[in-house]
C-alpha cells in the first residue's frame, strides 16, 4: 500500500457507515466520502489530470477539503494546499511554481485562485463547500492509482527569510508513516473518537493530526471553518468531541469566552497543541478549567510535521517539546554538525521516516537543508537528561502570528515595492493572544514622504490579511552588520509598540 489514499479505502470497508466528516449539519459517513473522493478522482482524469501531476488547493476547513484532498490522492496526483486567505499573486507563485495541471478553490472566495490560474494558464474549478462533485464530479473506479513510497503526496510551500517560498515535497511514506506514529497512535484514537479540526487543513499539522490520523482510525473529523471560542464550545458539546486540536491561540480563545461554564465539555480526553509554543500558564488555566489534560508537541513542514510530543503515557513536562516519536531521531548539533553536550544550546537536527523527499525543484536548497541524511531545522534547544526537549529560540527569523506562519523577507520585499521605502525589517513584536505580532521598521529614500498608515495598506493590499505589520515606525537607517547586511535582530521596537 504506497498510495495514502488506501487509507480511506480501507476505513470505509471496515466502518462505511460511522461519520467520518462534519460540518454542522453536514454529515458523510466513510461510504460516502470514499464515493465523493472517487467522483473527484474521476472528474480530475476528466480535466486531463494524471498521475504524478500537481492539483492546487485554496479550500477552509470545509466538507470539501478532505473529499478533495483524498481524490487527488485517488487520482494520483500530489496536491498543493494553499492558505485561503493568500492574494492572488501569492496563489499564482505556488501555481507556477509547481507546475500545478489545475487549482481546485472554494466558490465564495475564488477570485484570487481564478485570477492567478488566469495568469498561468491552467484551469480554476469552483466548489461549494458540502459538495465538491456538483462543479468537479465524474464516474469512474473507485480505486486508488497506484504510486510509490517515494512518490509526492504533498508540496507544501514553506520560506526562511531569504529567497522565494520553497515547496516542500512530503512523500506518501512521509505522511503514511506520521499519520499514524505522530496521529493516532499518539492520541489511541479509535472509531468512537471525535476528533476537531480546528487546525487548518491546509497547514500539515492539521492535515496530518487531524484528517489523515481520522481516516486512518475510522474517527470522526468536525470541522469549524473559521475559529471562535463559543462556536468551538458549542461543537464540543454538540458533537460530543473527545480529541481538541489547536495553536496556542485557539485554546485561550476557548478559556477567555464568557459563560465558559455553561458548555458541557466533559466529552474531551486530551487535547493536542502545536503551531507555536504554549504559555505554560494558559495550559495550566486550560486543563484546570476543562478537565483535560493538554499535549504538547513539536514539528515543521518538512518532517510531516511531527517529530517529537509529550507523549500519553509518559512523564509530560509543560515548556517543553517532548521526545521524538517513533521512528524519528533527533540530535542537537552545533554550526558544523558536530553534537552538543547535554544542557547545552544547539540546532536540532532530525533524521527518520517523517523527513521530506526534499525542496521541489530546488536540489541545492535541499542539500544545504539535509546535508548529511539530517535535517536541519533552524531551531535552537536544549535536551534534558530525560531526553525531553525545550526550544530556546528560533535560529531562523520567522514570525508566528497565531500559529501561523509570516516570513519577514516577504513583508520586506512588499514594502521595498513602495516608491519611497529604502530599507525595511520585519520583526516579531510579543502579543498576549497571537504570540508575537508582526511589525516593520521603514526607512524613506531621501526626498520622498510617506506614513506608517500609508505603509501599512500597501502592504495590506499585497499579502495575506494575516501577515500585514500591524506596527510600522519611521526610522533613519537600520542597523546593519559588517557585509552591509541589515540585522533584524538589532532593531530597536519603539517602547509603545513592545509593550
Amino acid at each position: 500500500m504506497a498510495n495514502l489514499a488506501q487509507h480511506l479505502l480501507d476505513t470505509a470497508a471496515q466502518h462505511g457507515d460511522r461519520p467520518a466528516l462534519r460540518m454542522d449539519e453536514a454529515v458523510l459517513d466513510y461510504d460516502r466520502f470514499h464515493e465523493a473522493a472517487a467522483g473527484v478522482a474521476a472528474g480530475l482524469r476528466d480535466r486531463g489530470v494524471q498521475p504524478g501531476d500537481r492539483v492546487g488547493m485554496v479550500l477552509p476547513n470545509v466538507v470539501s477539503f478532505p473529499v478533495v484532498f483524498y481524490g487527488t490522492l485517488m487520482a494520483g496526483a500530489a496536491v498543493v494546499p494553499m492558505n485561503p486567505l493568500l492574494k492572488a499573486r501569492e496563489v499564482e507563485y505556488y501555481l507556477r511554481d509547481s507546475g500545478a495541471r489545475l487549482v481546485v478553490a472554494l466558490d465564495s472566495i475564488a477570485d484570487a485562485a481564478t485570477e492567478a490560474a488566469a495568469a498561468v494558464g491552467v484551469d480554476a474549478v469552483a466548489v461549494g463547500p458540502v459538495d465538491p462533485g456538483e462543479a468537479l464530479g465524474g464516474s469512474g473506479s473507485r480505486d486508488a492509482e497506484p504510486r510509490d513510497d517515494r512518490d509526492a503526496a504533498v508540496i507544501l510551500y514553506t520560506s526562511g527569510t531569504t529567497g522565494p517560498p520553497k515547496g516542500a515535497e512530503l512523500t506518501h511514506a512521509n505522511l503514511r508513516s506520521n499519520a499514524r506514529d505522530g496521529g493516532s497512535e499518539l492520541v489511541e484514537a479509535t472509531p468512537d473518537d471525535v476528533i476537531m479540526g480546528c487546525l487548518p487543513l491546509f497547514h500539515v499539522f492539521g492535515l496530518t493530526c487531524g484528517l489523515n490520523a481520522s481516516v486512518l482510525a475510522g474517527s470522526c473529523l468536525t470541522l469549524l471553518p473559521r475559529f471562535d471560542g463559543a462556536k468551538a464550545l458549542e461543537i464540543v458539546q454538540r458533537d460530543r468531541v473527545t480529541i481538541f486540536e489547536g495553536v496556542p491561540t485557539m485554546f485561550a480563545g476557548m478559556l477567555h469566552t464568557p459563560d465558559r461554564d455553561r458548555y458541557d465539555v466533559s466529552s474531551l480526553r486530551l487535547c493536542v497543541s502545536g503551531g507555536s509554543a504554549m504559555p505554560v500558564e494558559v495550559m495550566r488555566a486550560f486543563e484546570e478549567a476543562f478537565g483535560c489534560i493538554i499535549l504538547e508537541g513539536y514539528g515543521l513542514s518538512e518532517t510531516s510535521p511531527v517529530a517529537s510530543f509529550n507523549q500519553l503515557h509518559a512523564e509530560r513536562k509543560p515548556g517543553t517539546i517532548g521526545t521524538p516519536i517513533p521512528g524519528v531521531e533527533m540530535r542537537l548539533v552545533d554550526d558544523e554538525g558536530r553534537d552538543v553536550p547535554e544542557g547545552e544550546v544547539g540546532e536540532i537536527a532530525i533524521r527518520g521516516q517523517n523527513v521530506m523527499k526534499g525542496y521541489w525543484g530546488k536540489p541545492e536548497e535541499t542539500a544545504k537543508a539535509i546535508p548529511d541524511g539530517w535535517f536541519r531545522t533552524g531551531d535552537l534547544a536544549r535536551r534534558d537528561a530525560d531526553g525531553y526537549y525545550a526550544i530556546v529560540d528560533r535560529k531562523k527569523e520567522m514570525i508566528i502570528r497565531g500559529g501561523y506562519n509570516v516570513y519577514p523577507r516577504e513583508i520586506e520585499e512588499a514594502l521595498y515595492e513602495h516608491p519611497a521605502v529604502a530599507e525595511a525589517a520585519c520583526v516579531g513584536v510579543p502579543h498576549p493572544d497571537l504570540g508575537e505580532e508582526v511589525a516593520a521598521a521603514v526607512a524613506l529614500k531621501p526626498g520622498t514622504q510617506a506614513d506608517p498608515g500609508e505603509l501599512q495598506a500597501w502592504v495590506k493590499e499585497r499579502v495575506a490579511a494575516y501577515k500585514y505589520p500591524r506596527h510600522v515606525w519611521l526610522v533613519d537607517s537600520l542597523p546593519k552588520g559588517p557585509t552591509g547586511k541589515i540585522l533584524r535582530r538589532a532593531v530597536e521596537v519603539p517602547a509603545e509598540v513592545a509593550r
